[in-house]
């Protein structure tokens, strides 16, 4: 396999990505069924702040799924098969495990005790369950893409770079993601956390993710080519799921959206943020302690600012402000200390 440089704007997309889920997160707490998926409810609602989260809401997931199969590409550059599953368990499954016990709990009895409802655990992965799956993914296509690997010359990785060098490879990924949706038959599309379709479809991406960046430059080059059509053809077939169908539009339609979504965010982020700095640095490096830990500030500060007699929208910056400054304050200590820094998914200085 070729040596091939860091792709800036993966990492670019992958903190964004942490950004929006963040945004994402505070919103459900503006939402009149936020109790109902387990998050601390504001008496006052916010229902149109919906509107784009529902747009995010069909590809932010898979987003980070085809990111973190990009991620392995470069994982295996210098690593041999038991290298990878040794790094990766630390870098994955440690911090899985010590945050299903250690950092879940925390944010369970901040919901408990605000709605008084007794104090029990069960075990539960809760939002970490994303690193549950990707866990399983390296586990199973490491065998696959390290034969890539040995034959990156061969007919098979060459057939991939010359399908997704044209647009029409495209329709091959569209089919997978179509075929595991009327397969699985999701209700809502959009339940990812925990369930068949999350898996498999967060499969499908990850080994596509690792597809794109094997094909190198001719793929990147051909969905910049290609970008105003897939950015066009997400916001008509978002306007429609709105206008037509209620937010309730035909699997394919929405496999459809939430791929032209992913194939724009890809195209304008190779096009216009691929290039490092100090700034990608630090937030890279923050961007798995802030998933990690951003459930308790989110319901520390729901339990603090949703009492208050204040106008929703400042309560939703409030309590977004709130959540982000506690993420990092605390990320700002986790990593100056080098016993803590596995624990949260940081390499040891």
């Amino acid at each position: 396999m070729q040596t091939t440089s860091r792709r800036y704007f993966i990492d670019w997309i992958r903190v964004i990505a942490i950004g929006l889920l963040l945004i994402y997160h505070v919103a459900i707490g503006f939402q009149p069924w936020g109790l109902m998926i387990g998050f601390i409810a504001n008496q006052k609602s916010w229902q149109s702040l919906w509107i784009p989260m529902a747009m995010l809401n069909v590809w932010r997931i898979p987003l980070l799924f085809f990111v973190s199969g990009m991620g392995v590409y470069f994982a295996i550059q210098n690593r041999n098969w038991k290298q990878l599953i040794i790094e990766r368990t630390w870098r994955i499954w440690l911090p899985f495990v010590f945050g299903m016990f250690c950092i879940v709990p925390i944010h369970v009895y901040i919901l408990q005790s605000y709605y008084k409802t007794g104090l029990k655990y069960t075990p539960d992965p809760g939002h970490l369950w994303f690193l549950a799956n990707i866990f399983s993914y390296v586990f199973i296509l490491s065998p696959l893409f390290f034969y890539f690997k040995r034959n990156e010359e061969g007919k098979v990785v060459s057939a991939i770079k010359k399908i997704f060098s044209n647009p029409l490879g495209l329709l091959l990924v569209l089919t997978a993601f179509i075929a595991e949706a009327l397969i699985v038959k999701p209700y809502p599309y959009e339940l990812y956390a925990m369930t068949w379709h999350g898996y498999f479809l967060g499969l499908l991406a990850f080994f596509f993710g690792f597809c794109f960046v094997i094909s190198g430059d001719p793929f990147w080059n051909m969905i910049v080519k290609w970008r105003w059509l897939f950015l066009s053809a997400a916001i008509l077939l978002f306007i429609l799921r709105v206008v037509q169908f209620n937010m309730a539009a035909p699997v394919y339609l929405l496999v459809t959206e939430s791929n032209c979504w992913i194939f724009s965010v890809f195209a304008f982020g190779f096009k216009y943020l691929n290039r490092g700095g100090n700034v990608l640095t630090y937030l890279s490096q923050a961007a798995y302690p802030v998933y990690i830990l951003h459930m308790i500030f989110l319901y520390l500060g729901s339990m603090l600012i949703f009492p208050l007699e204040l106008d929703v929208h400042l309560q939703f910056v409030m309590v977004l402000l709130f959540t982000v400054t506690g993420c990092f304050t605390v990320y700002e200590l986790i990593r100056r200390v080098n016993l803590v820094r596995p624990l949260f998914g940081l390499k040891r200085k």
